[in-house]
């Protein structure tokens, strides 16, 4: 995040696992971290942790809240779904001026720049969005019972169901679904988790489904492949064309690389930057759009 702003702005990146905010005063950027921020999962607590990370960037920065809040600002958070969730945090929010979206622009803007190109994020949940000649195009978010395709969440989901069709014999067996038999107690403590496992703690199983597709597990391969072709076929419904560099972003968004087709894995691109870099690339032409 070198890029210097003429003048200041504040960005705030907020997810189901952190929030981060930054403020640029055209010299230096002060970051500071708070925890999880999606609107609609726990608006107020998304809330509280906002007002926290901006106590905090006041306390880094030496600038009193009431300064902070005639910054301009760019919001980028989960869980944005409409424009009243929307009015009701721009309403909660102190600042004069602010701009609030989805996490998706700013993840967008700070991979790509304003290169063409597309990004798949697959973190605990996920989402595809593309960019040509400045306009964008997003699909997914739309949350684990809904969507998420490919996510941390599908990951761990798609493992445990076919470990399960494994003892059906719908499929031969494999080390993985040995190893999570045992981690699980067996087949009735795959459906007691699962009852009330959280989008997160199915993701937490993501990792050792990557790790045995590594080592050629034909489960854990075969998980990997179905996920990467949701990758696929998303980034085709948004507009991505061939040639066109493709991001792959999030927790487990590399993992997918091996399994994606050749025409996409011959663009595969390292991220420009984070999404915090690109909620500031934001707030800088919003505020640039503030009459004087």
């Amino acid at each position: 995040m070198s890029e210097s702003r003429e003048s200041p702005v504040i960005a705030i990146d907020g997810g189901g696992t952190q929030c981060r905010l930054a403020l640029d005063d055209g010299k230096s950027i002060v970051t500071v971290e708070a925890g999880p921020a999606n609107v609609s999962t726990d608006f107020d607590g998304a809330l509280a942790e906002i007002s926290a990370g901006l106590d905090s960037l006041a306390g880094r920065t030496g600038l009193k809240l009431e300064s902070l809040s005639r910054i301009p600002a760019f919001v980028g958070l989960a869980g944005m779904t409409g424009e009243a969730i929307s009015e009701r945090l721009r309403t909660a929010l102190p600042f004069a001026h602010v701009r609030i979206e989805d996490d998706r622009a700013a993840a967008l803007r700070g991979a790509l720049g304003l290169a063409d190109g597309a990004i798949a994020h697959c973190g605990t949940g996920s989402f595809f969005a593309a960019q040509t000649q400045g306009t964008m195009r997003c699909a997914g978010g739309w949350g684990p019972v809904l969507g998420d395709e490919a996510s941390a969440h599908f990951v761990g989901k798609a493992a445990l169901g076919m470990t399960l069709k494994g003892i059906d014999r719908q499929h031969p067996t494999s080390a993985l679904a040995e190893r999570i038999l045992g981690d699980c107690d067996g087949a009735a403590g795959i459906v007691r988790f699962a009852g009330s496992a959280s989008p997160s703690e199915f993701g937490a199983l993501a990792p050792l489904v990557t790790e045995f597709a590594r080592q050629g597990d034909m489960l854990a391969e075969q998980v990997m492949r179905a996920g990467a072709r949701d990758i696929s076929a998303m980034l085709q419904v948004i507009g991505w064309r061939n040639g066109q560099p493709i991001c792959l972003t999030g927790g487990i968004g590399a993992c997918y690389a091996p399994y994606l087709p050749a025409d996409m894995q011959s663009v595969l691109t390292p991220p420009l930057d984070e999404p915090l870099a690109g909620a500031l690339a934001l707030a800088a032409e919003f505020a640039q759009e503030i009459p004087a």
